[in-house]
Order: C-alpha cells, then structure tokens, then sequence
C-alpha cells in the first residue's frame, strides 16, 4: 500500500545560469537563464518528516512561445505557474498518496492558470518540479531509492487521469521496470553550433564520442536539407556506427511546408546518410497545428510531440494523428511520462510500435540531470538528449564545495576535467548506478544557503518599464 503523506512547506530558490556557448532552438536564442530550485518538507503517515529538493531550469520561450511575449514574460510565467501550485498543493491539508496529491490539484492548477493567460504546458511546470521534490522526501522518509520505490508503485499511481487505462496496466507497468545500468547521450546540435572541423558534430572532443545525434530545425525545408546534408558529411568521418533524431520545435508552419522536408530526406542523394539514420522527427509544427493537422502517408517516418504534450491526454489524441511517440521531460510532469510510457507498451502489443523517447531541455548538472535521467532509465529509454553538460561549464555558478560534494556522492556521474566538475561520459553513455541511492536520485542536496529567494514575477508593465 502506498504511504500516505501531507505537505508541510514548500520554498521556491533561483540561481543564475550563464551558458558558455549561445543555444539556438526553434525562434530563441538562450544565452543564460536562472535555475529553479525546489525544497519540499512533507509528513509521512507513521514515518516523520522528511525533506525533498528537484531542480529545473526557467527556460523562456519553450513553454510559452506567442511572440507578443518577451522572453522575459515567459520565465515570469512559470515563476507564477509555481506559486499558484504551492498555493493549491498546500490548500490540501488532508494525508493522500503523493499521486493523489498531484491528481487533486493539476485539473485547477491548469484552469486557474488559464484565467491568467498561462497556457497548459507552462501551467504544469509548478506541479511538475512540486512532485519530483516531494517524491524526493517520500523516499527519504521510506529509505528507498527512486528504482525500488517506484516499481513497488510507492507514490500511489493510478489510472484516474488516463481512463483509456486500468490500475492494473499501470501497476503491472511499473513492477516489470528495471534500472538500464546506461544511457546513451544524445548530442544535440544547435542551429548556432559549428558543424565542420574542429568543434564541430564530429569532434569527438565537441561529442563526447556520442553515438546519438540530435540535430535542430529551422522551419525552412531548403535550408534544413542543406544543413543537413553538411551534418551527414561530417557524420560520415565517425569511425563508428550512429543514429540522428530531428527536431523542429514547432518551426514548421503546416502539413504542406512538413512534407517538403520529408521529400527532401525521401529523394535527396545529399541527405541518403542522414534518412538512413532517422529514427524520428520531433514536433514539426505548432502544438495548434498538429492538432488539426493528421500526418496522413508523412506518418511514416515516425514522429512524437514535445511541446504538443500538455495534458494526460495528448498521446492518445496525437496516436489517433499519426504520430507514434511522445517526449519524457520532467519538466512536463513526471507522472505523465510514467503514464505515456505505460500506454506506448500496452499499445504496442499490436502491429504497431508506439515509444517514448528522452528530450533535454538543458538539464544542469546535479538534481536536474540527475532526476530526470534516472526518470528515463526507469521507462527503458537507452539513448537520451543531454545538452547541459554542452551549452553551460559544468556546475556553472554553483559554488565549488557543492560541485564537489554532488562529485563525491555520484563519482561515475561526474569528473574534474581540469577545470572544474562536469558530466562525465563513458564512451557516450552515461551510468545509472550511483542513482540508486536513498532518494530521488540524489544522495545530497544543494547548497540551499547560497541560492536567492525565488524573483517575484513582473506584471507586463513592470517588464516594458
């Protein structure tokens, strides 16, 4: 039975994050933005106290990218999407398992962010970085890794959001979870990185001797197939085998502009490397697009959603579109890709494969990465997009004392590379091992004395001023 528990606090911190090179997806460039931070205090039904921490960079224009909004205005709403959470999450005074808890909030969390303009995918970034840090307490109250926990089903997950399941598809689901013991990195290529020579995609300093490649979309299926084919060139000089997913992030006006990349990748001898390669496309066209819009014979070449995946029942509708995989983030909801994950195994059980994959919306090193790694270790993900470990200098502006101890703690998960700690990778993998470990995927938390009260939100007015 799971444990029943109630929120005691929650407590919001930020801490700036400047990146050592610009990151260019879809219409934003991010050269630096602040990372949330989360501390949880929960009761535990007959157990005590406990406290949880989870860490999420505030990324503008992903969540939310209307172009009347700054980016500025985008970060404010989802520091506001976290302070209308807190407030719901710890109106529930009564004990629930932490699922409940999660399920009896998330409906009026999303309804009343829409009263203040906040869409679906921003409202539910308050919830989703509130569960992972109570997650993260639970298992500290219960002495018991993320791994355990999870598939002995502590959090209480049930089918309540997702009546197209039983309980017992999710149960069942969780109990057959085993840890991968690694986790291919996914290089990502930025529409700014370099492409040739040295620092480009085929540097094994640049790659990390990545056998994954995620590689950016600008919306222009000329310019995309041009780039492209100059990518598969350089791909080409690997000394070993490799795979590439593309990206688009909503860059692609419609169905018309999307099949003109598709023909490109089908008839282009240029682009033979990389169509071989293809294991899926990502979210081609506006989240509103792809609602109206069925892929039809495009289906073919495996698409999922990403920013289309704001709500329990978003792979359900995208399934019934043509698409055949849908993006873990545990910035969308940690919950929701358990579900999603639950679903694509039960849906594959007929002629076709449903999947879903892991997407990194630059994870920093230390309880983002880490959390959201062991999420898809868990799900059976074996190759997963890491781009904080490449767009930002290691533990960035953390003090060293707190590199050093998330070091000491996760000694295959980080290395001192002679300037500092950073992410370390084994011949383009990742280990899982030290992740095991009481808690969410943490044996530390971070320097809580060294990080700023999260920044109260600006009016518009206030941002224009």
């Amino acid at each position: 039975m799971s444990p029943r528990l109630k929120l005691r606090d929650i407590a919001f911190f930020e801490r700036p994050v400047h990146f050592a090179r610009p990151f260019r997806f879809g219409a934003v460039t991010i050269s630096a933005t602040p990372q949330l931070y989360v501390r949880a205090e929960i009761e535990v039904e007959g157990r005590g106290t406990a406290v949880g921490a989870s860490a999420e960079l505030l990324v503008p224009k992903w969540f939310d990218k209307r172009p009347e909004l700054t980016p500025e205005q985008t970060v404010d709403e989802l520091r506001r999407a976290l302070e209308i959470a807190r407030g719901l999450y710890l109106a529930q005074t009564g004990f629930d398992t932490a699922f409940g808890l999660h399920a009896a909030c998330i409906g009026a969390q999303v309804a009343a962010c829409a009263k203040e303009g906040i869409p679906p995918l921003a409202a539910a970034y308050g919830p989703a970085e509130i569960d992972k840090a109570i997650l993260d307490a639970l298992l500290r109250a219960a002495e018991a890794n993320f791994f355990a926990g999870m598939a002995d089903n502590i959090v209480g997950i049930d089918s309540r959001l997702s009546p197209d399941l039983a309980n017992a598809n999710v149960t069942q689901f969780l109990a057959g979870r085993k840890r991968l013991p690694r986790v291919a990195v996914r290089h990502t290529v930025g529409l700014d990185d370099k492409v040739e020579g040295e620092g480009g995609v085929a540097d094994a300093h640049e790659n990390a001797g990545a056998r994954y490649f995620k590689l950016k979309l600008s919306g222009d299926p000329q310019a995309d197939a041009a780039r492209l084919a100059r990518i598969g060139a350089e791909l080409g000089k690997l000394p070993y085998d490799f795979k590439v997913t593309l990206d688009a992030n909503e860059q692609y006006a419609d169905l018309s502009a999307l099949r003109a990349l598709v023909d490109h990748l089908d008839r282009d001898a240029a682009l033979r490397s990389i169509a071989a390669k293809l294991l899926y496309i990502e979210q081609p066209m506006p989240r509103d697009i792809t609602r109206q819009a069925p892929l039809g014979s495009l289906a073919a070449r495996s698409f999922i959603v990403d920013e289309a995946d704001d709500s329990y029942d978003a792979f359900p509708a995208a399934r019934a579109l043509g698409y055949r995989g849908i993006s873990s983030k545990s910035c969308k909801g940690l919950y929701k890709s358990i579900v999603n994950a639950t679903r694509a195994a039960k849906w594959s059980a007929g002629s076709q494969k449903f999947f879903v994959t892991g997407e990194d919306l630059t994870c920093q090193a230390g309880l983002a990465v880490q959390q959201d790694l062991a999420l898809g270790a868990f799900l059976g993900i074996t190759h997963a997009e890491r781009n904080g470990h490449h767009y930002v200098d290691g533990f960035g502006e953390a003090p060293a004392a707190e590199a050093r101890a998330f070091a000491a703690a996760h000694p295959d998960l980080y290395a001192d590379a002679g300037h500092g700690m950073r992410l370390s990778i084994h011949d383009g993998d990742l280990l899982t091992g030290s992740l095991a470990t009481t808690g969410f995927a943490t044996s530390v938390h971070p320097d809580w004395s060294a990080l700023a009260p999260l920044a109260q939100p600006k009016s518009p007015r206030e941002q224009l001023a």
